[in-house]
């Protein structure tokens, strides 16, 4: 019979991190959340991150110190013989190396994984660009914002009014440092079965197309573009952000179900006898006039009671929260999302493993921290 194992799923594995400011790092971090040994390579200026603030943190902004816990740093020059030298010595026994250089710099360097592989033939190195080496946008720098662009999805958000509207958040750069993580997982899944790494081509570019859903199936489908819908679901209705009494909220009715219950909460009886809105497709045709009349009703409720009982007849709702507010909130404490290491709040890790969970062992390093213990281990 197998023995159990608890010991963190990717215990052993070496990364060594030449990544810097948000896509690359979330990847490496997910890595060292489960137990790979992420050693963070970084310049003699330091990933540029560390001085994206205010605010700082020990003399790091909170950018970078939210994106490089469970890391070790060494600063190496990769622009000097020396520091190549040193990198060689480094991957000599590593397993991952993940990078978001500028196609070529890596070849520039003598660095490329057709010359590294031939020192560490089960090397798995990780390429994150903005648009791939090659085609018509190859080599083009990556940006979030950009690469969003290009792909449709700032379009794709924002209300007919607004026009075109870039997100909030970094999406491109979140959904390519996933992406980055599966990828790392499923080469060491071929490596387990072949004896052989392999190289991993990863671009802003490509990861922002999977963002597009329902749009993309929609213009695949039917050639339709999609209308920017704004705060509204494109497709459900009543589905987006309302105004309460007081806070907003967010309101998911997505079935015939969710409306007959969402009438009986309104007390709008009558709307179910209305043609106009006896089905998703009549309700989307005729949305205008029933968020009209949803509105009307919510104007009446406060938020957070509305919420629950809305939750409690299964139709999924939230109260729109800001950042504070949703870290601070109960539940993300019970979820462990907020986590205190060595008296610092660090956001938890969302993949929860039964048996062989994450966990936050080291705070994000400051530069150079660990030279003389990466450069001992390199030596043995």
């Amino acid at each position: 019979m197998p023995t159990e194992n608890n010991s963190p799923p990717l215990q052993g594995l070496k990364v060594v991190d030449l990544t810097r400011v948000l896509a690359g790092p979330l990847c490496t971090q997910i890595l060292g959340d489960f137990g790979a040994d992420v050693i963070k390579v970084e310049p003699p200026s330091g990933d540029q991150s560390r001085g994206s603030g205010p605010p700082f943190h020990d003399g790091s902004s909170s950018m970078f110190y939210g994106l490089n816990r469970n890391k070790r740093s060494i600063v190496i020059d990769l622009s000097s013989e020396e520091g190549k030298l040193e990198i060689r010595r480094l991957i000599r026994n590593a397993d991952v190396l993940v990078h978001n250089f500028k196609p070529g710099t890596m070849e520039r360097w003598g660095l490329s994984f057709h010359e590294l592989k031939e020192q560490q033939p089960r090397l798995i190195m990780v390429a994150i660009s903005g648009f791939g080496a090659d085609g018509p946008l190859g080599g083009t720098p990556g940006y979030d914002g950009s690469a969003g662009a290009w792909t449709g999805v700032i379009s794709a958000n924002g209300e007919q009014r607004s026009g075109p509207m870039r997100f909030g958040l970094s999406v491109v750069d979140v959904s390519t440092g996933l992406h980055a993580a599966i990828g790392v997982l499923l080469a060491l899944k071929a490596l387990e079965r072949d004896g052989i790494g392999q190289y991993l081509d990863m671009s802003l570019y490509d990861c922002a197309f999977p963002l597009l859903h329902p749009h993309a199936a929609n213009w695949l489908y039917s050639n339709a573009e999609t209308e920017r819908s704004g705060n509204q679901h494109p497709t459900f209705t009543p589905m987006g952000v309302y105004d309460t009494a007081d806070d907003p909220i967010y309101l998911a009715v997505s079935t015939d179900r969710n409306f007959i219950k969402l009438c009986d909460i309104l007390d709008v009886p009558h709307l179910l006898e209305d043609e106009r809105f006896t089905s998703m497709e009549n309700r989307a045709k005729n949305r205008d006039c029933l968020i009209e009349i949803v509105n009307q009703k919510l104007k009446q409720e406060k938020s957070e009671e509305l919420a629950l009982r809305l939750n409690q007849a299964d139709i999924p709702a939230g109260v729109v929260l800001s950042v504070g507010q949703a870290l601070s909130h109960p539940h993300a404490e019970y979820r462990q999302m907020v986590v205190s290491v060595q008296d610092q709040k660090l956001l938890g890790i969302p993949i929860k493993l039964s048996r062989t969970p994450g966990k936050i062992s080291r705070l994000p390093p400051n530069i150079d921290a660990d030279r003389n213990e990466i450069l001992a281990e390199m030596d043995s």
